[in-house]
């Protein structure tokens, strides 16, 4: 012991104390599954507690010597590593505890350390107080959990129903406790445990805190005797005691005193019924199965010491302390021997079971009756027990039917004294005094015994014997199987004993004989019985009207003396002017007589309340008329004692509404509450004036009370519109205001002689004014002034009674002000936690008055609008802004704190912490008033911390649980268990309302956030660190874990699934809302690992609440989709990647390893199963799990089947009652619409409808049932939706959020792939609901394009294409797995959905993404391989890949190219363009022509072709400065760019010829709208989303531009028809592209226009092109060929600029006006420019070409000059001749220079094109500084390129490497062409010019025939030049001069340097490229002419 004594922090005492009551409760009373085991090892390691019950571990010296030392060596602490030092201030409070207390040190000084530990859940206490309550609550524990092992003993009273092994495991232990001595144990504990003196020594020490501290204490004391009593009680019940433990029971009982009223306590109450029931032999009467082995065990028949010791016990003559206790004892055992000696067992007990009769006479002597009644019924424990109920029921019958002599002798006695009682009487002298009143007593006791009946046990019915045989099966008795059984003896007996009692009865004991029917009556079926006895007993003697013969106890008798009454008092009705009225007349009724009537009355009250029949049977009498005499008694002068009793039998009247009806009419009629003044009166009369002077002054008020009930129950049953019609204004108004301003606002200052009474006529009044307020429904006529006429004059028509109360609630009335300071009062009186009188009541007024409020808030609404739209005078205020007003009492604005104050008393009050949590909930919905309410709830500090308290104490209370749908409240612990957990709803919704409002809120200040400081701020601590409290956070966290640890996850889900799904979305919420983010998710991370513990549980299965699951499941998915999110942002990987792995492992955790669960599924699995060849360790993955727990399918309701309604009619009904609820579900208001439908059947008149009516009803009741399977159906989908919606943002967040290298390449698109294919399976079975489609269509989108992205990086990585297995990690029969599944989704949406099938076009062109062969970079090295060679490779993955994907494509037929076609000519936008994707796609890999076939064929081509037509207008809107939208320019491009695909295929151009492509586009007009460059620049979009104009009309010409460029390549057969056609487009166009040519600013698209339009140009503008086109007329024909000559000229001048001096001045322009991507850019406009160039060098060639094919008779296109352009003056290209003679016609020198630039520019790009092959091949050893520069243009955004990883960071770059080398590439070609088009044009001119021109002087400039050269200014045909080989006429002529400079020049110009460059360009390029070019024969011919001497 003093090495080890380290101390437990969870208290000894204490900590597993609480968990041994958790394991027993769980066993016993709530029977969880594997609970034996668990109780068996905590039996074992309590024992000892049980022992030595409540004994604490002893003080010792070494114990004190280690505590004193723990604040300088410091102790070691259980579960943590090395020892702690504590405080002195700690060890000082220890000492005083183990002294306090008497315990060993160490156990004080953990009780003080599990006090600190629980300090956060009792604010307001140190941890000493918590301490003390701790050492109680441990004792209770164990007191509690003895009392459970004992209850589930089996036995002989009751049984639990538990499993046999259960009950074997607790017999045993408490039978070896009971052999240890436990009874004695119990006993002396219970005598020494005394909450006096328990108090006085925690008062010495200043253990005692707050009353609420003190409450506590002192409850847990009294439970912890209470649950020792019931034990011993408990085991009685079940199993005998010994001799020595019965013998020691009664020892305790001889010393037990009463209470001061004569009551026994409740824990003596629990011995003496022990005692009793260990003399019970009764059960050997009942026939039970076990009855033989009960009686083996009954020491009564097998031990005589048993019988004699306890028998000479009680037949000592030794008075007990309470002498009538001795005597029930002896009554028992009397009864118990009369049994036994009719037993055959009993025969050998001779000698004791004579003397029963003698006990029995003791007994009686001793009072026995009278301490039933007085000492056993009036203990408040004693109806709250059905076993004592049951018990005491046996001894009172088994006495009246086993000594039937002495009953008789009872009653001869009684006869006798009521004859000397006579005598003395007549004789005036005085009683004797030997009088004894046993029968009264016995009397007495019956009819209180059994007039409370808690349990519905109607055990009176063994009193009463059905004398005829009942037709009526449920007033059958309990013991009737069939109606004439015969009833066992007993009941005869018992019946006998009613009848002859009222047999010839005495006076004295008349009312006592009343008083015993009153409580026989309690219930349906005895009230039927004893209605009956009462006919019967005065039928014979029907005949005699005085009833003289007649038995005094019959209807006859006493209605008829009642009638007598009523007449002999109304003949002394005075005039109620004459003043003595008020002195009652002398003539009354004597205080005997009072007492009898009151005692008739009642019984009539309980009869009439409980059998409807005997009501209206009494009532419809013709004779008796008891109504109209008892209203009549009311005008009456008798006391007001006797008018309240009248009022309540009238009041049980009332409960018929038929009767109701007629009262309410009596009672205007009789005036009671005078509601008519007749003109002469002075002075007011009834009701009002007995409460102002008669009950005022005996302050007393039992009539108004009367009054109260009997209004409230006619108000119930009936309201009547036109009460007291002509007399006054009709209606219930007097009433109202009577109860309103004499009783209710009066109650406060009246003075009371009982003080409870005061509280009664507050809760009797406001009870009146919540059922008229409940039962009201504001309707627009309540706000009109209706006027009725009385006596001739019109006067305002009262409004209904619930209006006038809103009225007055919603005004700052006095009423509404009493109603706020009555709880006010109740709260500061439950704030006392002493019990006052009438506290019940007070508590009842205190909820009535909530109500009443609650449902002002809630109706207010209405109420408000209807009285807008009435335009009515009436003022109101809304109710909220009233709660806010000043109190009168405080002089604070504490209203709503007051009510939020009933919170804190939820344990005690749990309804009005209901109904406050209810209206806080509805105030909560006004933003403006939060903002305040945070105010006054954190103002005090003491008041904020214990409203905090009281939400946190609510939503703590682990009693809560959630009530079925249909909510049976029989049993008030079920009841009062919803009403905690609705509060809970209340409050959690408070909360989620309130989040969403702006900051500072109730939620934030409730959930322990920063109210005064930014929220984001807030520091969230467990509770009690750093004097952080306990707030609803903690609680619903709490809530939520308890039970992560287990393997069946949080308890909470299953017990209460709504509060659950509730908790988890305020979780939510915290982390979803950017202030409360933060400090939310760091305390769930790093306090609780909150989402890991939960998520580990999914999925939530709970067959009966499927909803509530789906819900939870997702908010949780939300949260965690959040918490992936931040972590990964914030780089917190360890965490990310626990979750991950958590979410997506197929591997079983370690754990769970035991969880089989998750492995079952795995067979089932559908078609995907086959992929798995892994072996069957694998689980499946938490995903795929969750995945599965939504269900799909969902039935839908049927169709309503009508007979009498019309169904479109209820229909639309049913719509017109449709809203939308607070969780935004559509729903359909049931209530109302059952309100319309009975409505419109009780509109129905006639016989036949009346006949109708029942069918009407059931009709209506299955339209209703429809209308909520409907509801059910809506709200089932909604949350499947959210639960899918929630699923697929998690998945989405961990494939696009999480750090890619967490989830391994492979792993992630087996992961992809396993979602893609269950979430199809799902989809695509039969009965998947088609509203949850779309949200399936978003997530395979995303999974698919993550699958393509996936695949792609992994090839570019280089990883996988080598495996056998096929494309990438993820095998091709998986691919087309999830293509054909892909392929089925898109048919099974058939012709609806197109939007969604928008999501499943997107997955599919990513799909075919995968198949696409990444860009490869063109090493210009493929020359090496022969032809041969490449055709005879292997199919490479691509490929395959692609031809396979075309098959299963190709397999689904024309069905599927129907679905896609029609999706692309019409619907919505996005559907279209993406449909249109996919053609294009698909076409792209169709080597077939299927696609294209079946377009052309059925009609699609050409419905696409023509649209083109219809978005003409749409497009010319675009190109206005500010558009409207840029759908139609998307869906342009996309026709556009399918059509370009179809051109590409030589058959589809010939279609597209066909269908009249060209026409079409020759016939829009947008391309003529070319907007002003300049003007637009200030109507810049800034966030440069929206193009400029200009930009705009390129993106529309561009297309158009390729799709020629492409139709002229591929048509080779029509190639003619085809230029003809764009030619014509080209000449009606030709303003615009004369502009575009001419154009001044050469921009990148500038350049990108030319480069398009150049190209088209050079194959189309030809001099032969126009005799193509058939039938053309002649002016036509030279227009034509005008504009022909024009195009020719703006080429040439375009070649001059870009060949000459702008190219460079361009490049520099580029590069400073978007410096930061000048290289990207730069690149593109050099390939722009080198294009037009070779494109404008092509069509010079063609030109050449196609005038002639020999040089002499060919055109010139270029002067002879052969002097380079000079300066770079904007492209003016000046020669040295003076420059008039050919100033527009390009130089030849221009094509030399060309030829220079290009052949440099060739090995400038060459050189870096090796380079980029360079470090494209050494990529790995390039340095990080140039991996970045090469990144940069790739990554948006400053700082983009530091952020991505560096593997992201070398594919980017091998990315942009592969880009430049094959734009180097794209140069090169570009480069080679142009050297050889410049060499042939300048062979060809030279050979003319220096061959064939004859130069001509200057001086015969005039004389025809010269030789020519065209310069630009000759404007005759171009191309129309005569077979003659003449050369048209012109004006310019060549000299001699310039020929000779010319030649000298080229010769300068065409130099070695230049030849030899040139030949090196063919080796380095031609021969690598294997195509030979003809620059090397070029090359040779020139310098053959240049060399050539002069002739």
């Amino acid at each position: 012991m003093a090495v080890e004594m380290a101390v437990n922090s969870g208290a000894s005492l204490w900590g597993p104390l609480k968990e041994l009551r958790e394991t027993v409760d769980g066993a016993v009373l709530r029977r969880q599954p594997e609970s034996v085991h668990l109780l068996d090892l905590q039996l074992k390691k309590h024992k000892p507690h049980f022992l030595s019950l409540f004994k604490n571990p002893p003080k010792s010296a070494e114990q004190r010597e280690k505590v004193r030392k723990a604040s300088t060596e410091g102790i070691s602490i259980q579960g943590q590593q090395g020892s702690r030092l504590l405080p002195e201030q700690l060890l000082s409070e220890a000492f005083i505890l183990s002294d306090l207390f008497d315990l060993g040190e160490l156990a004080a000084l953990e009780l003080l350390l599990a006090g600190e530990q629980q300090q956060p859940h009792f604010p307001g206490l140190t941890r000493g107080l918590v301490a003390v309550l701790l050492y109680w609550d441990g004792k209770l524990c164990v007191a509690n959990s003895l009392r459970t092992l004992i209850q589930s003993r089996h036995g002989k009273t009751f049984t639990l129903e538990l499993s046999g092994e259960l009950v074997a495991l607790t017999t045993h232990f408490t039978d070896e406790l009971m052999s240890q001595g436990l009874t004695k144990r119990i006993l002396t504990l219970v005598s020494e445990i005394n909450l006096t003196r328990e108090f006085e020594r925690l008062q010495k020490e200043r253990g005692l805190g707050n009353e609420k501290h003190r409450k506590e204490v002192s409850d847990l004391i009294k439970d912890c005797r209470q649950a020792l009593a019931d034990s011993l009680f408990l085991w009685t019940c079940q199993s005998p005691l010994t001799k020595d433990d019965t013998l020691a029971l009664i020892g305790h009982l001889e010393t037990v005193t009463a209470q001061a009223d004569g009551s026994l306590d409740s824990v003596n109450l629990a011995l003496v019924m022990a005692l009793l029931y260990c003399l019970d032999v009764s059960f050997v009467e009942q026939g039970t199965e076990d009855r033989e082995d009960l009686l083996q065990a009954l020491p009564l028949l097998t031990e005589r010491q048993y019988v004699s010791a306890v028998h000479s016990r009680l037949m000592d003559s030794q008075p007990w302390k309470l002498p009538g206790l001795q005597a029930v004892c002896r009554l028992a055992w009397a009864l118990s021997l009369r049994v036994l000696s009719q037993l055959p067992q009993g025969s050998a007990l001779v000698e004791f079971t004579e003397a029963d009769e003698a006990l029995a006479d003791q007994a009686v002597l001793g009072d026995v009756f009278l301490f039933m009644k007085e000492g056993i019924l009036d203990c408040e424990g004693f109806s709250q027990e059905e076993f004592y109920i049951r018990r005491l029921h046996s001894l009172i019958t088994d006495f009246l039917a086993l000594m039937p002599m002495k009953v008789k002798q009872l009653r001869n006695r009684a006869d006798e004294d009521a004859r000397l009682l006579h005598m003395s009487l007549q004789m005036d002298s005085e009683p004797p005094s030997s009088l004894r009143r046993d029968l009264d007593h016995l009397m007495s006791l019956i009819g209180e015994f059994y007039s409370k009946d808690p349990f519905g046990l109607e055990l009176g019915l063994e009193f009463w014997c059905p004398t005829e045989s009942l037709q009526h099966t449920s007033l059958q008795g309990s013991y009737l199987g069939m109606a004439l059984q015969r009833p066992p003896h007993k009941q005869v007996v018992l019946s006998k004993f009613v009848r002859q009692m009222g047999d010839l009865l005495p006076s004295t004991l008349y009312i006592s004989y009343l008083r015993m029917l009153k409580g026989l009556a309690n219930g349906p079926q005895c009230a039927h019985y004893c209605f009956s006895l009462l006919k019967t007993n005065g039928a014979t003697h029907s005949d005699n009207i005085k009833g003289a013969a007649g038995s005094p106890v019959s209807w006859e008798h006493l209605l008829h003396s009642l009638m007598l009454y009523h007449e002999n008092l109304r003949r002394d009705l005075p005039n109620p002017d004459v003043a003595h009225y008020r002195h009652p007349p002398l003539r009354g009724i004597t205080q005997r007589e009072l007492e009898g009537l009151t005692s008739f009355l009642q019984l009539l009250t309980t009869i009439i309340t409980w059998s409807e029949n005997a009501r209206l049977a009494l009532c419809e009498h013709p004779q008796w008329t008891p109504v109209v005499v008892m209203l009549g008694l009311l005008q009456c002068s008798i006391p007001p004692i006797l008018k309240a009793e009248l009022l309540h039998c009238l009041a049980a009247f009332g409960k018929s509404p038929e009767i109701a009806a007629s009262l309410w009419q009596s009672l205007e009629y009789t005036q009671i509450l005078q509601t008519v003044r007749a003109p002469g009166q002075r002075q007011a009369a009834g009701i009002e004036v007995e409460l102002n002077e008669i009950e005022s002054s005996c302050e007393e008020y039992p009539l108004t009370r009367g009054f109260c009930h009997l209004i409230s129950t006619l108000v119930e049953s009936s309201l009547p519109v036109n009460l007291g019609a002509g007399l006054r204004v009709p209606g219930f108004q007097p009433y109202l205001n009577f109860l309103r301003d004499s009783v209710f606002l009066a109650f406060p200052t009246r003075a009371y002689r009982c003080p409870a009474e005061k509280w009664e006529v507050a809760d009797c009044t406001l009870e009146v004014f919540h059922k008229l307020l409940r039962d009201y429904e504001p309707q627009p006529s309540d706000f009109v002034q209706e006027m009725v006429e009385l006596q001739g004059e019109l006067v305002p028509a009262h409004k209904p009674p619930g209006h006038t109360i809103m009225f007055h609630l919603l005004n700052d009335s006095p009423m509404l002000a009493l109603c706020l300071s009555l709880l006010e009062e109740g709260v500061r009186q439950l704030d006392t936690y002493a019990p006052f009188p009438g506290k019940e009541r007070l508590e009842s007024a205190v909820l009535h008055c909530l109500c009443l409020l609650d449902l002002a808030l809630q109706k207010e609404g209405l109420f408000m609008d209807l009285l807008r739209e009435s335009q009515s005078s009436l003022l109101v205020s809304p109710l909220e802004q009233l709660l806010q007003g000043v109190s009168p009492q405080t002089r604070r604005a504490d209203h709503i704190i007051n009510i939020a104050r009933y919170l804190y008393h939820s344990s005690s009050n749990p309804e009005a912490a209901f109904q406050s949590a209810k209206i806080l909930r509805r105030i909560s919905n006004y933003p403006n008033i939060q903002a305040r309410l945070v105010g006054d709830f954190t103002h005090d500090q003491t008041v904020s911390e214990k409203l905090m308290a009281g939400f946190v104490e609510c939503l703590d209370n682990e009693e809560a649980e959630e009530g079925t749908e249909e909510q049976d409240d029989s049993d008030p612990q079920k009841k009062e268990a919803r009403i905690r957990h609705e509060t809970q709803i209340h409050i959690l919704n408070l909360l989620i309302t309130s989040l969403e409002l702006k900051t500072p809120n109730l939620a934030l200040y409730l959930l322990g956030y920063e109210v005064k400081k930014p929220v984001s701020s807030t520091n969230l601590q467990d509770a009690g660190v750093l004097g952080c409290p306990r707030s609803c956070l903690h609680a619903i966290l709490f809530l939520l874990q308890r039970g992560t640890e287990k393997r069946s996850g949080p308890a909470l889900i299953r017990k209460a699934p709504h509060l659950a799904e509730l908790c988890y979305q305020v979780i939510y919420q915290l982390c979803a809302c950017p202030d409360t983010s933060g400090p939310t998710m760091r305390y769930l991370r790093t306090s609780q690992d909150f989402l890991f513990s939960h998520l580990q549980h999914l999925p939530f299965i709970l067959p009966s609440h499927q909803m509530a699951a789906l819900s939870q499941m997702s908010w949780l998915m939300k949260t965690a989709a959040i918490e992936l999110r931040v972590t990964s942002l914030n780089r917190q990987r360890s965490h990310t990647q626990r979750l991950v792995s958590l979410l997506l492992d197929d591997q079983p955790h370690t754990q769970h390893a035991a969880d089989g669960e998750s492995g079952i599924e795995e067979e089932t699995r559908s078609v995907s199963g086959f992929l798995h060849f892994d072996s069957v360790s694998k689980v499946r993955r938490k995903l795929l799990s969750v995945l599965d727990a939504i269900e799909f399918s969902q039935d839908m309701p049927e169709l309503l089947q009508l007979d009498f309604f019309e169904r479109t009619q209820i229909e639309q009904v049913i719509s017109s009652c449709e809203h939308i609820n607070e969780h935004g579900h559509r729903v359909c208001n049931v209530k109302l619409l059952h309100r319309l439908l009975v409505g419109e059947v009780n509109l129905l008149q006639g016989m036949a409808a009346i006949g109708q009516r029942p069918l009407l009803m059931e009709e209506v009741n299955s339209i209703l049932q429809n209308v909520v399977e409907r509801n059910r159906v809506r709200r089932s989908l909604s949350a499947k939706r959210h639960a899918l919606q929630s699923w697929r943002s998690l998945v989405e967040t961990l494939l696009t959020a999480c750090p890619a290298d967490l989830i391994p390449v492979d792993d992630r698109q087996l992961i992809i792939r396993d979602l893609l294919l269950d979430l199809h399976d799902k989809v695509l079975s039969e009965d998947a609901a088609g509203e949850l489609m779309p949200i399936v269509a978003g997530a395979v989108f995303t999974l698919t394009a993550h699958l393509s992205q996936s695949v792609l990086s992994e090839q570019q990585q280089g990883v996988g294409l080598e495996a056998s297995s096929g494309f990438a990690s993820i095998a091709n029969s998986a691919l087309h797995l999830i293509l054909r599944k892909l392929l089925d989704f898109i048919l099974c949406t058939g012709g609806g959905y197109q939007r969604l099938r928008a999501h499943l076009y997107g997955s599919l062109l990513y799909y075919l993404q995968i198949a696409q062969k990444p860009e490869e970079p063109d090493t210009l090295q493929t020359a090496g391989k022969a032809m041969w060679e490449r055709l005879t490779a292997p199919e490479d993955g691509f490929s395959k890949l692609q031809r396979e994907n075309l098959t299963i494509i190709e397999s689904y037929g024309k069905a599927l190219m129907e679905v896609v076609c029609r999706d692309a000519c019409d619907g919505h936008e996005i559907s279209r363009m993406l449909a249109l994707a996919v053609l294009d796609r698909i076409m792209s890999v169709d080597r077939q022509n299927q696609w294209l076939l079946y377009m052309c064929n059925s009609g699609y081509l050409r419905s696409l072709v023509e649209s083109l037509r219809q978005d003409d207008g749409a497009l010319q809107s675009l190109l206005a400065p500010q558009p409207p939208l840029l759908k139609p320019l998307y869906i342009y491009e996309s026709k556009m760019a399918l059509l370009t695909r179809v051109a590409k295929m030589g058959q589809g151009a010939v279609e597209l010829l066909r269908c009249g492509l060209v026409a079409q586009l020759i016939e829009c007009q947008v391309f003529d709208m070319v907007p002003d460059s300049d003007a637009h620049r200030v109507m810049r979009d800034p966030s440069g989303f929206i193009p400029s104009p200009m930009d705009r009309y390129r993106q529309i010409l561009l297309p158009t531009l390729r799709l020629f460029q492409v139709i002229l390549t591929s048509t080779t057969v029509n190639h003619q028809q085809g230029a003809a056609q764009v030619l014509q487009w080209l000449i009606v166009h030709a303003d615009t592209i004369q502009a575009l040519l001419r154009c001044q600013e050469l921009s990148m698209g500038a350049l990108q226009e030319l480069s398009l339009l150049t190209g088209i140009i050079s194959k189309t503008a030809l001099p032969g092109a126009l005799e193509m086109g058939g039938e053309v007329s002649g002016a036509a024909l030279m227009e034509f060929q005008g504009h022909i000559n024009r195009f020719q000229r703006l080429c040439l001048s375009l070649l001059g600029r870009l060949a000459g001096g702008e190219r460079e001045r361009l490049l520099k322009q580029a590069e400073i006006a978007a410096p930061e991507d000048s290289a990207e850019r730069r690149e593109e406009m050099e390939v722009a420019m080198q294009q037009v160039c070779a494109n404008i060098m092509e069509y010079c060639q063609t030109l050449l070409l196609q005038s002639s094919a020999q040089a002499q008779f060919s055109i010139c296109l270029f002067s002879p000059s052969g002097s380079e352009p000079a300066g770079r003056d904007g492209g003016h290209l000046s020669s040295s001749v003076p420059s008039v003679t050919y100033s527009r016609a390009p130089s030849l020198g221009l094509v030399l220079y060309l030829l220079k630039n290009s052949a440099a520019d060739f090995f400038r790009f060459h050189q870096s094109h090796r380079q980029g092959l360079g470090k494209l091949q050494s990529l790995e050893q390039l340095p990080p500084e140039e991996l970045k520069e090469l990144c940069q243009g790739l990554v948006s955004g400053p700082g983009g390129v530091e952020k991505i990883s560096s593997v992201q960071r070398s594919l980017l770059a091998k990315r942009r490497l592969v880009q430049l080398i094959n734009n180097r590439a794209k140069l090169l070609a570009l480069c080679s062409y142009i050297i050889e088009t410049c060499l042939f044009v300048l062979w060809r001119h030279l050979e003319y010019y220096l061959l064939h021109c004859t130069p001509t002087d200057p001086k015969d400039s005039l004389l025809p025939g010269a030789t020519l050269y065209r310069s630009r200014l000759t404007d005759d045909s171009f191309g129309g030049f005569q077979a003659s080989g003449g050369r048209g006429l012109g004006l310019s002529r060549v000299s001699q001069q310039d020929l000779d400079l010319l030649k000298s020049d080229m010769a300068a110009g065409f130099g070695e340097a230049l030849q030899r460059k040139l030949l090196e360009v063919e080796g380095l390029y031609s021969q690598v490229r294997s195509r030979y070019t003809f620059i090397q024969a070029l090359v040779r011919r020139i310098r053959g002419l240049l060399r050539q001497p002069k002739s």
